[in-house]
This record gives C-alpha cells, sequence and structure tokens, in this order.
C-alpha cells in the first residue's frame, strides 16, 4: 500500500514533535525528526555563534532522508522547509501558536532572550507559512493552530482522515 509524505513544519515549539510522534503512534507512517537525524549522524556543517547551535548541512540530510521518502508514508518534522525537494510531500502542514504561549514553551526550554524574541518575532511575521508556501504547491500547505491539547487532538485527527483519503485516492 502506497502511504503518502508528510511536512511538519514551523517555528520552534508549536508542537511538530509532539504532533509528528503521536501520527506515527496511530497510523504506519515513520516520523523523522530531521534534528534528531542530525545530530545522530553528525550531519552538520559550521556552528552558529550568535544563537549557539550547530548549522545542519542541508544537502546530507536531503542525502540520508532520500531513500525514505522514496518508499513513502514518513513524516518529516523540521523547522525549516526550503532545502527539501518539492516533490517530495504530498501535503505541508505548518503549525502555528499563539506568540504569548510560544513565548512561554521555548522560555520553559530554557533559550535566551534573544532567541525568544528571534522565534516569536518568525511567528508573528508567519515566516515558516511564507516559507511554505514559497518553497511547494500554494494547495498542499495547510496551517494548523497548536495552541492547547484540544487543538493536537483535532489536528491528529484531521490529519489522519486526510491521510485515509489520500489512500483511498490512489488506490482508485
Amino acid at each position: 500500500m502506497l502511504l503518502p509524505n508528510i511536512l511538519l513544519t514551523g517555528t520552534p515549539g508549536v508542537g511538530k514533535t509532539t504532533l509528528g510522534k503521536e501520527l506515527a503512534a496511530r497510523s504506519e507512517l515513520k516520523y523523522v525528526n530531521v534534528g534528531d537525524l542530525a545530530r545522530e549522524g553528525q550531519l552538520y556543517d559550521g556552528y552558529d555563534e550568535e544563537y549557539d547551535c550547530p548549522l545542519v548541512d542541508e544537502d546530507r540530510v536531503v542525502g540520508e532522508l532520500e531513500n525514505q521518502v522514496s518508499e513513502g508514508g514518513i513524516i518529516v518534522d523540521y523547522h525549516g522547509c526550503t532545502f527539501f525537494p518539492e516533490h517530495w510531500f504530498h501535503r505541508v502542514f505548518v503549525l502555528q501558536t499563539h506568540n504569548s504561549i510560544l513565548y512561554k514553551r521555548l522560555e520553559a526550554r530554557g533559550y535566551d532572550e534573544k532567541k525568544l524574541t528571534n522565534n516569536t518575532h518568525c511567528e508573528i511575521f508567519q515566516i515558516p507559512y511564507e516559507q511554505a508556501l514559497a518553497s511547494y504547491k500554494v494547495e498542499i500547505v495547510h496551517q494548523l493552530r497548536n495552541d492547547e491539547p484540544e487543538d493536537l487532538e483535532h489536528n491528529i485527527n484531521e490529519i489522519l482522515k486526510w491521510v485515509e483519503q489520500w489512500i483511498k485516492d490512489q488506490s482508485s
């Protein structure tokens, strides 16, 4: 059975990882967190001193994911989306969270003031959504609110319904 590929993207702290893991647990889809993949494979090409974080080697990440994506049925979780090949994904979900909620989530992670400000500004100006629209066909890009636990459950159910319909459409 052919399964779709999904990209979960959005500002850090919007709930991509929680959503992706739960989606995988409730479906036949496989979950891949690009940050974990990069860490495990040391897929870096430098270090950003300003933000105190390693820089992901995008070409190596694409190389690592290529086989899994070609098999289908993968959920890719990453805050960036511009370097993945357009044809990889059947649906792109951009998670969004109200700024006050996002700020508290990132503060709880120990983000410094510069990272807090930068990430909340990214959310205010909808940078991940704009990048997704610029990188993929508009009709496959969808925004999802993810503020409360009820939103998470709603989003999971909506995505699972979409997956089910996608599978039906492919087999007819």
